[in-house]
């Protein structure tokens, strides 16, 4: 009989000979390929590889993306200190710091809420191992346009495949990657529907991975660099929506498309920003209920849960006391099933506690800073603007997802994945903005000529190793 192991693994191995094979070949091929194809291999192996297939060994879970992020930072670990290889894209940038000092926060604090429990430890270091480590790989690996649009090609053979698995799911009531273990070759069925997840962990990971690609796949044909694996990455994102069964992606798809209607009226965006802010504070006082439950009243989709989501955010609000220093493990006395934490801000909320949930919200709210910036400055560049806008997109459709869903499995990698992009695409332009030099007052200004404003390099695409 197999005894769960803290955080519900089992305490043995449990790893397909095809999975172990295909793993040791992307091994392989991170140690002896060039650096820049090293994401290749990588984030194939992570994303279509079952999720809970594992090696388990003095009480650690090493799943695959746990193996292969260790691989590949022994790889880049080679790499010449003085290259510019080894260094982030922009160097360190105040998301880099928020996003740490969050991981720092949420460790510390779930540590100290388990009292040091040895399974706690074990288990919140494999959590730091995936997330820092993952940052950390992506910030090396993504530096450059050239390795953003590797990395959206590869997203969209993963999203291309998934697509096509999910709705042969769907049609035939079949997951192929349950044939491989550690996932129910029978998928969910909720009000007659049946639910695909693919090589996921829950369908509405499966589907709002699918849908927060959507945006950097019309990058990608926009931009010209790959026409027709933009429309497959596009196909398979929408078969992955479609197929799951599920509201959050749905309401994700559509995020999509309402941010790419705002076009016209993206340099009057914080007019907007505030009417939502007014409009919901007036909500709030006018209504019986609190504005939250607003989640509640919308269905799209049989069986959605929307009254669940709306709870949790009531009952942490309530029950703030009780989490607000370090996270609280006793959410599950608040209410029915109060335990199942499906809203991001809510988990990190009572997993860290009050800093951590404010780090959270500031990795958010840093990257929509860098991305509005750098918009600005590259107004009279039409494909760099939209390339911004579509990576505000993208971010909103994150967020869209993260009132329904807390991030875990792979999907966490992706959203490291996804920040790494960010900071790529950003740092080249907001390098250019005017740096003005002032000319301190000496006895006798009226002899010195004023000094002209700095100016950078013109915004130019790194291409080329």
């Amino acid at each position: 009989m197999d005894i769960p192991a803290y955080g519900g693994g089992l305490n043995r191995s449990a790893i397909h000979p095809a999975i172990l094979i295909a793993m040791i070949i992307a091994i392989i091929l991170i140690f002896v390929l060039p650096r820049k194809y090293i994401v290749v291999p990588l984030l194939l192996m992570i994303f279509l590889a079952p999720w809970g297939q594992q090696l388990y060994f003095a009480g650690v879970h090493l799943f695959v993306p746990r193996i292969l992020i260790l691989v590949a930072v022994i790889r880049v670990s080679f790499i010449n200190p003085n290259s510019p290889n080894s260094r982030f894209a922009g160097g360190l940038n105040p998301v880099d710091t928020v996003f740490i000092l969050w991981l720092v926060f949420r460790a510390v604090s779930f540590i100290i809420l388990f009292r040091g429990d040895t399974g706690a430890i074990i288990y919140e270091g494999g959590f730091v191992w995936d997330v820092l480590g993952g940052y950390i790989l992506l910030r090396m690996l993504i530096q450059t346009e050239d390795d953003i649009v590797r990395v959206v090609k590869v997203f969209a053979v993963i999203a291309f495949i998934c697509g096509l698995t999910m709705l042969n799911e769907k049609l035939r009531n079949q997951n192929v990657f349950g044939y491989l273990g550690s996932l129910s070759i029978i998928p969910d069925i909720r009000e007659g529907a049946i639910r695909a997840q693919g090589p996921f962990a829950h369908p509405i990971l499966a589907g709002t991975f699918g849908v927060t690609l959507v945006p950097l796949f019309w990058w990608l044909w926009y931009s010209r660099k790959a026409r027709v694996l933009a429309v497959l990455g596009f196909i398979g994102s929408t078969l992955m929506m479609f197929s799951c069964a599920s509201s959050t992606p749905l309401f994700g798809y559509l995020a999509c498309f309402i941010g790419l209607a705002f076009w016209p009226f993206r340099n009057r965006m914080r007019v907007f920003r505030w009417g939502i802010v007014i409009s919901l504070i007036a909500l709030h006082i006018i209504m019986k209920a609190p504005v939250w439950f607003l989640i509640a009243h919308v269905d799209l989709i049989a069986g959605n849960s929307g009254y669940h989501r709306a709870m949790l955010i009531d009952q942490c609000i309530r029950h703030f006391s009780d989490w607000w220093l370090i996270g609280t493990n006793l959410s599950s006395t608040w209410g029915f099933d109060m335990w199942d934490l499906s809203n991001q801000f809510v988990a990190e909320a009572e997993t860290g506690g009050l800093l951590t949930f404010i780090c959270f919200v500031m990795i958010i709210s840093r990257s929509y800073s860098r991305i509005g910036r750098a918009r600005k400055i590259v107004e009279n560049h039409p494909q760099q603007e939209w390339f911004m806008w579509f990576l505000g997109i993208s971010l909103f459709a994150h967020i869209v997802g993260y009132f329904g869903i807390s991030y875990f499995d792979n999907v966490k990698i992706y959203w490291c994945a996804f920040l790494a992009i960010v900071a790529a695409a950003t740092a080249p332009i907001l390098a250019t903005q005017k740096v003005e030099v002032e000319v301190p007052q000496i006895l006798r200004p009226s002899k010195l000529r004023p000094s002209p404003a700095y100016r950078l390099p013109t915004v130019q695409s790194r291409r080329g190793r």
